[in-house]
């Protein structure tokens, strides 16, 4: 007798290696963040964050549903005021990398946000070498930013906020995943992102709305970039120790930056790709050591 479909769909994920299970997600991150860019011109940058954040949050209510009933009964005004920082850190972490995409290559705007979690590592560490890591990558932004007539100042100024989000994103994440139970915290984070991006989404975004086949295309974002990888993300941090997932992870700014050639034809040059190699070093090279906590969840 055959094995039911959702049997057989668990024991086909479960025979991949875990290291294909995260550059898959990456793939399908990068390609995300690159449909998202090549829709600008038809979507807004605020538009396109508001329909993948309104995807991510129905697609996590769905499965968190149960949970969420007595979400706010069961929960003191403390832990709520944490997934509501949580939730708008998410508002604005995806409403700047977003912003910065439209102004520079999707390798650059990538490798630069990577600063926030690499700073969060650094910081959590007592190795002085780690040190020498943070001012490798640094030495790669700063090449990055004088890299030819790609480094728009207000571009580079966004993925610059977007790291930082995305570090306040890594403490509040951690906060959140101890008081909530599941996903049920990270649905309700996702409630309040897209409730904050709405009023812009909404005012640039106009009529286009409306558009069956751009809201089409925008959730299909939210589930490349969102919810397909961080369900591939969880999946191999079942059967891989988190320094290894760590180390993978660094390989983000380099996909960024090979997706942006070829889906967007951002041809970037030579010292720009030593600066991307910097930072991807820097960040694999703050993981090595000792087996360490990972302090946060994938980014939703």
């Amino acid at each position: 007798m055959s094995r039911p479909k959702a049997v057989r769909d668990r024991v086909s994920w479960r025979a991949l290696p875990p290291p294909a299970l995260i550059l898959m997600g990456i793939l399908s991150l990068q390609a995300g963040a690159g449909l998202a860019k090549h829709l600008f011109d038809r979507m807004p940058p605020s538009a396109m964050v508001l329909l993948r954040l309104l995807t991510s949050a129905i697609v996590l209510g769905f499965v968190a549903r149960k949970a969420l009933r007595g979400v706010l009964r069961d929960h003191d005004r403390k832990s709520l005021g944490v997934a509501a920082c949580f939730g708008l850190s998410l508002a604005v972490m995806n409403f700047s990398i977003y912003q910065s995409f439209s102004r520079i290559p999707l390798g650059m705007a990538v490798t630069i946000e990577f600063l926030g979690p690499l700073g969060v590592a650094i910081a959590a560490s007592r190795r002085p070498r780690d040190l020498l890591w943070a001012v490798l990558a640094g030495v790669g932004v700063v090449t990055l930013s004088r890299g030819g007539g790609h480094a728009d100042p207000v571009g580079i100024a966004f993925a610059l906020a977007a790291g930082a989000c995305w570090a306040s994103y890594i403490l509040l994440s951690a906060a959140t995943g101890r008081r909530f139970a599941g996903s049920s915290g990270l649905a309700l984070a996702s409630v309040v992102g897209t409730v904050a991006v709405l009023p812009a989404g909404v005012a640039e975004g106009g009529g286009a709305l409306l558009d069956p086949q751009l809201l089409a295309l925008g959730a299909g974002v939210g589930l490349m970039s969102s919810v397909i990888p961080y369900s591939l993300e969880l999946e191999a941090l079942r059967r891989m120790p988190a320094r290894v997932f760590g180390i993978l992870m660094s390989l983000e700014p380099a996909v960024a930056a090979l997706v942006g050639v070829v889906l967007l034809g951002e041809i970037l040059n030579l010292r720009q790709w030593l600066a991307i190699v910097c930072v991807v070093v820097a960040c694999a090279g703050a993981t090595l050591g000792p087996e360490r906590p990972r302090p946060a969840a994938p980014e939703p």
